[in-house]
């Protein structure tokens, strides 16, 4: 037998619903309650068969628009039109306009309480990675060294190739860009200065500190990220390996021992480019070059290079081992976290440089 449909009739204003006021048998039944002339003073519900929501919006809509009282309707049908009047509230479909003013000061906000919450959860991560590798001196059997070797060969010997490059091609621009300004003053000779010093001081280990960034610190966190939403970390939490034993501990060993390595590799590049530069373009042979080399650039220059790479290789396997812990959720995750590794580890390193610059200089390192 089909249910009844919904419908009503009318008496001295007082709209008789008889039926199912449900959304399958409801039909056009609010399109002839809009049509009513006058609208109905009351409503009884004491025939009604059964009433869902749409059944109880059509009788809220009587409520609220007309003010019509309600009879004869079960407990259940009551609860159910109060439930619907509850919810019916106007909201926006778009947010009021923020003043410029003040939707900057909070776009500042936000980014300072992120700032110092990423600082602090860095923090914490370098303590947890002490922890780790006190537990792993207490205990040598937990070092694992075919994955140390392996993260030496990524981030040091994979990277040979466009360090060498990049170091080659910034040391022939400083030595071009030196030449022209010095041969103003008829003083071509010391660009052989410049290149020495600058690239010892400066260039050969914060360009090398930013490829490495780019490059492995981006890695790392892309690779521990997918394997945290893969829950192969929380995999080896449960079988008793510990994470960072086995994933972080391994990459910050590898990028403390190549920054060093990778940063005297990339002076010595960037060296030979300037120096084929003067040979071709201001006539210095190289035993002149290599003279005038070891003449002006002290071993301070070349300490306080090599002295600042392992802390910025720290850093940055920090920062990338760090974000990808962070990842959670989706995949866009991971894309997200790795560039916050890359634009954290450069900030950073950039930052601790300053610091090491002025630092230098007060034991007088200049």
């Amino acid at each position: 037998m089909t249910p009844a449909p919904a419908d009503f009739t009318e008496q001295d204003r007082t709209l008789r619903f008889t039926g199912r006021l449900t959304l399958a048998r409801i039909g056009d039944l609010p399109q002839r309650l809009d049509a009513l002339d006058p609208p109905p003073e009351a409503v009884d519900l004491s025939q009604v068969e059964r009433i869902d929501t749409v059944g109880a919006w059509v009788i809220h809509r009587l409520v609220r628009d007309h003010d019509v009282r309600i009879e004869g309707a079960s407990d259940r049908a009551r609860a159910l039109i109060e439930r619907v009047a509850e919810v019916d509230e106007p909201f926006k479909v778009r947010p009021d306009a923020t003043p410029p003013f003040q939707r900057v000061l909070g776009h500042i906000g936000a980014a300072t309480v992120t700032a110092f919450s990423t600082l602090h959860g860095l923090l914490g991560f370098f303590g947890a990675t002490l922890i780790a590798l006190w537990d792993v001196i207490l205990n040598p059997r937990r070092f694992r060294l075919p994955s140390v070797v392996r993260q030496l060969e990524v981030v040091g010997v994979d990277a040979l190739g466009i360090i060498g490059l990049m170091s080659f091609l910034i040391g022939v621009v400083i030595a071009q860009q030196g030449a022209v300004q010095l041969r103003q003053f008829g003083a071509e000779v010391f660009t052989i200065n410049l290149i020495g010093r600058i690239t010892t001081r400066e260039l050969g280990v914060l360009m090398t500190a930013i490829m490495v960034a780019g490059r492995s610190g981006s890695a790392f966190a892309a690779q521990i990220g997918s394997m945290k939403l893969a829950e192969e970390v929380d995999a080896m939490r449960t079988i008793g390996l510990s994470p960072m034993q086995v994933l972080v501990l391994p990459r910050v060993v590898a990028a403390v021992v190549m920054m060093p390595l990778l940063a005297f590799y990339s002076t010595i590049v960037a060296m030979i480019g300037g120096g084929l530069l003067c040979w071709w373009q201001l006539g210095i042979p190289p035993v002149t070059y290599v003279a005038r080399m070891r003449e002006v650039v002290p071993m301070t220059d070349i300490w306080s290079g090599l002295l600042k790479a392992p802390v910025f290789g720290l850093i940055i396997a920090m920062a990338g081992c760090f974000q990808g812990m962070q990842v959670q959720g989706n995949a866009e995750q991971v894309g997200l976290k790795t560039t916050s590794a890359v634009v954290q580890s450069i900030f950073l390193v950039i930052v601790l440089d300053a610091f090491f610059a002025v630092f230098y200089s007060q034991i007088g390192w200049i």
